[in-house]
This record gives C-alpha cells, sequence and structure tokens, in this order.
C-alpha cells in the first residue's frame, strides 16, 4: 500500500452544541405553600418558614396533572430546531436523557419522537442527575463514530411527582427532605460536527458502592409495584459528604489535563441541589461566584435539567471561543465533567 507522506493529516472531527433551549411549567409553588400543605396533609408542626431556611430555596416550578417528562421534553426540543433552523427529519439520533420517564417501557426517546413526528434512531439514557450530560457525551460518540450526523439531546424531569407531602412523622419526613428541593424542566440540545471549539474535554468518577444512599426504587425488578417505593428516599448528608470526598479530584484532573484555569471559562455550569450545598461546593473549590449561573434559589433541584436550563440562560450571550464548563453530580454516585466551546 502506498503511502503519500506529503498528504494532509485527516481533519480531527469534533462535536458541538449548535442550539439550545428549555422549558419550564407555568405553575410555581413556593416553599411556604409546599410546607403548607405538608402541614396541612400530615399534621406536623414545623418551625416557621423551615423548608426555605434549610435549603435556600423560594420557589420551583411544578408539572400540571395533563404534563408528564415527555411534555417538557418536546416542548424544549421544538424550540431548539427551531433556533438552529431544523425539521424534525434533520435529525438522525434522538436521545432521551432523564432520571425522569414517561413509562417503564417503552423508551421514553419513543414517546417523544412521536410527538415530533420525526424518524431518527431513538434511545434513553438515565444516570440520575447526570443523565443530561451523559446523554450528550452519547450523542457526541455517535457523530464522532460516523453513527449519527445531527443529534437531538432532550430531558424532561419531573421529580415533583415522587415528593411525599404526608409524611407520617419525623423520621419519614427526614427520610424524604431532599424531595422537597425538586423543581420540574425540560432541556434540549442540538449536537453535530463543527470546524472549531465543539466539546473538548469529558472527565467522570463513579462510586457506585453508594448507589443505595438515594433514589426512587420503584417501577423495577426488585420493587415492581407498591406505592411506597415510588417517592424519593435518600440521605442527603451522606450524598453531600461523598461528593466533598472525591468531587474536587475530578475538577483537578480537568484543569491540569487541558490547562485551563478558572478564568478561562466563560461559565461554569454546577448541578445544584440546595443554596447551602452550592456555597459549599465554591468553598471547596475555589470556583469564581461570577461564572456561575445560580438557578437553584428560584427553581430548585431540577435533576438532570439542571445543567440544560442554566445553559439556556447563557447562550445568547455567548461568543465564538467561549468556553461553558459542565459539572454534573448524580446518584448512584458519578461525578462529571464536559468542557464545551462555541464554535
Amino acid at each position: 500500500m502506498h503511502i503519500d507522506h506529503a498528504a494532509p493529516e485527516p481533519v480531527r472531527r469534533r462535536a458541538g452544541i449548535t442550539a439550545v433551549a428549555s422549558c419550564l411549567p407555568e405553575l410555581e409553588v413556593t416553599s411556604r405553600q409546599l410546607q403548607e400543605r405538608i402541614t396541612a396533609a400530615s399534621g406536623l408542626l414545623l418551625p416557621a418558614r423551615m423548608l426555605e431556611r434549610v435549603t435556600g430555596i423560594a420557589s420551583r416550578r411544578a408539572a400540571a396533572e395533563d404534563e408528564y417528562a415527555s411534555t417538557l421534553a418536546v416542548r424544549a426540543a421544538r424550540t431548539a430546531l427551531n433556533r438552529a433552523g431544523l425539521a424534525p427529519y434533520d435529525v438522525d439520533l434522538l436521545v432521551f436523557a432523564s432520571a425522569t420517564r414517561d413509562v417503564v417501557e417503552p423508551a421514553t426517546a419513543h414517546i417523544v419522537q412521536a410527538a415530533l413526528g420525526s424518524r431518527a434512531h431513538a434511545l434513553d439514557v438515565t444516570n440520575a442527575c447526570n443523565s443530561f450530560v451523559n446523554g450528550i457525551d452519547t450523542a457526541r460518540a455517535m457523530i464522532l463514530a460516523g453513527r449519527a450526523r445531527r443529534a437531538l439531546v432532550v430531558t424532561g424531569e419531573t421529580p415533583s411527582r415522587a415528593v411525599r407531602h404526608d409524611p407520617s412523622g419525623h423520621d419519614q419526613l427526614r427520610d424524604g427532605f431532599a424531595g422537597y428541593t425538586f423543581g420540574d424542566a425540560g432541556a434540549a440540545v442540538v449536537l453535530e460536527a463543527v470546524d472549531r471549539g465543539g466539546i473538548l474535554d469529558v472527565d467522570t468518577e463513579t462510586h457506585s458502592e453508594h448507589w443505595s444512599v438515594g433514589g426512587i426504587f420503584g417501577g423495577g425488578s426488585r420493587h415492581p409495584r407498591g406505592d411506597e417505593h415510588t417517592y424519593f428516599h435518600g440521605d442527603g448528608s451522606e450524598l453531600r459528604e461523598v461528593f466533598e470526598k472525591v468531587g474536587t479530584s475530578v475538577l483537578d484532573r480537568m484543569r491540569q489535563r487541558t490547562g485551563l484555569a478558572w478564568s478561562d471559562f466563560r461559565y461554569i455550569l454546577v448541578h445544584q441541589v440546595t443554596v447551602p450545598y452550592l456555597e459549599r461546593f465554591v468553598e471547596l473549590t475555589g470556583v469564581p461566584r461570577d461564572r456561575l449561573v445560580v438557578t437553584v434559589p428560584e427553581l430548585g433541584n431540577m435533576a438532570s435539567a439542571t445543567l440544560g436550563v442554566q445553559l439556556d440562560r447563557v447562550h445568547e450571550e455567548l461568543r465564538p471561543g467561549d468556553r461553558v464548563l459542565f459539572v454534573g453530580l448524580g446518584g448512584g454516585v458519578s461525578i462529571m465533567t464536559m468542557v464545551w466551546e462555541k464554535a
């Protein structure tokens, strides 16, 4: 075989985000309203403004009875496609990436696709609050492998459906307390090959020995039936301890590998559970506050949609060459970073 050493090297393929959108339900639920509902349903006497004082969350959005995970995903998807100047048939890969799903089977991606009217290869990716970032990384890999030309990654999160409003006592209140931080939202991004910029770096760290610390354990083969398992259960303090112990190492590796300093990022998008935890994250990592996009006080913990909503809020002001760091934290436990540069 003849090799032409003078021939130019193949251009390195890159995949990048070319359009962004998010969707918030219209219904707003304040922490005061939520606490009043819990008190009325359970009879528990709670300190005044306890939920807001402990979490720093003043309000969150909640899906209406006729809104589902797919509903929020479809709305965000339509907006993203419109912003990209694309029709549904222009997409050949559709990834629904969420901790929430409409049904156990089939993949919620098919429900989204039926509503959009596309014919793409459709599948679900789920990994708790890291689902959306994992979905973006999966689509990126398929584009780089030549398996897809253009991908639509969507999420629809309705964790408010897993909140226990009538705890039987203080023990049950504590067991499900993390659920009172939840807010509903949807997000979507379009990914395709780009000539410059794009997703530059991805890293993950997983500590699966902590899988049982928190989650919604119903609907699978362990607990196929039973209302008790449809509520979120979790030890928020233990999850926080795990993230504090191992989370900074992923960020340190990213900075060492890429040579990027905090000042090299226009924005740093971080999964946000509560205001105190976000403050602790800043304290441990040294991330400048002016690089954060803070959403948790007004929107709560939107599960995997958090980073998508944050990105949508700042996307229009980004210029080519601006870099954004995604920092995902998910139950299981998994931690993820992704460096993206606007093309």
